[in-house]
């Protein structure tokens, strides 16, 4: 099945150019299945360019899925314009009422600020704890993944010397998890950050597992169970041309940033990059979804109530013929 997004959204020609099955509103009526509703909060600047990253791993499943854009209430974006985001995005406090399948909510350029001097800090967390009651799976990418362990399990981030920038070794901790399923023994993720947070402050009782990390760069990838997400550090979501568009992007403008690592061909930023991610990307977003499939509850309105993680295959029996 495609990905359901509005047919004049600029990720639609760039996915149906890339081969990614995407479906108008007509079409996706006529088919008789409740397709998956994710929902992405994105704090990103580029706000195009992330909506094209995500929809184009989380259409790659054979799943009908109905991306729904958030935005932050009360912040206005700088980098995109008003007509884009009136468009194509819907307030926070306008489908805090409404329940989703899973949730993303991906990084923001406030890392070195402090959680609490972040402009839209409190309703990012009131949208933490709205995910606890009508999301069934959420995935928080760099910055929302460190916002989000600080909210719900008090760790806090630490400023690095230099930034963590390029592409890094990370080591596959328990292969017979569920959203690791046919990865490698050894993963190549993209990193571009300015802090971190550290194995040695997960707390004791947490219940989180780390699923992958790095011996350079630390935590990627947790498992939050007892809040049903995923803490992604890095970014599997980043085009073949992500970092090198930070790296040229930082050099325009003054800043003293190294060669992003294991990046560029020979470390020479002439040469186009090669990309050793990709299909990592697409497994665990793959397996993110079948996971939200498996167990989601065929009744959406049942999500956030008690035993709303039974598998879907006996909801929809127990509800017997439509």
């Amino acid at each position: 099945m495609p990905i359901r997004i509005p047919d004049d959204l600029p990720a639609r020609a760039t996915l149906e150019r890339e081969g990614v099955m995407v479906m108008g509103e007509a079409d996706a009526i006529r088919q008789d299945v409740r397709p998956l509703r994710i929902g992405l909060l994105n704090l990103m600047p580029n706000k195009i360019c992330t909506e094209t990253q995500i929809a184009r791993l989380i259409g790659a499943t054979p799943l009908q899925v109905e991306l729904t854009l958030v935005r932050i209430s009360g912040h206005i974006p700088r980098h995109t314009s008003a007509d884009h985001m009136t468009s194509f995005y819907r307030a926070w406090e306008d489908v805090r009422s409404e329940r989703f399948d899973g949730f993303i909510i991906t990084g923001a350029p406030v890392e070195r600020l402090s959680f609490s001097d972040v402009t839209y800090w409190d309703e990012l967390r009131r949208v933490f704890d709205w995910t606890q009651t009508n999301v069934h799976r959420c995935l928080n990418i760099c910055w929302a993944a460190q916002a989000a362990v600080h909210h719900f399990h008090g760790m806090p981030k630490h400023c690095l010397g230099q930034k963590a920038f390029g592409v890094y070794e990370h080591r596959v901790l328990v292969p017979a998890s569920p959203y690791l399923v046919g990865f490698s023994d050894d993963v190549c993720v993209p990193v571009s950050r300015w802090t971190e947070v550290r194995r040695e402050d997960i707390p004791a009782h947490s219940g989180m597992t780390v699923l992958a990390e790095s011996a350079q760069t630390g935590l990627c990838l947790l498992d939050d169970p007892s809040h049903h997400s995923l803490h992604m550090f890095n970014h599997l979501e980043y085009d073949s041309t992500s970092l090198a568009d930070e790296y040229f992007r930082d050099i325009e403008a003054g800043m003293d940033i190294g060669v992003p690592y294991n990046y560029f061909p020979d470390d020479d930023p002439t040469r186009a990059p090669i990309n050793r991610w990709r299909s990592h990307a697409h497994l665990l977003a793959g397996n993110w979804i079948n996971r939200i499939y498996q167990t989601t509850p065929f009744d959406i309105t049942r999500i956030g109530r008690p035993h709303a993680g039974s598998p879907r295959v006996r909801e929809a029996i127990a509800a017997g013929p439509a």
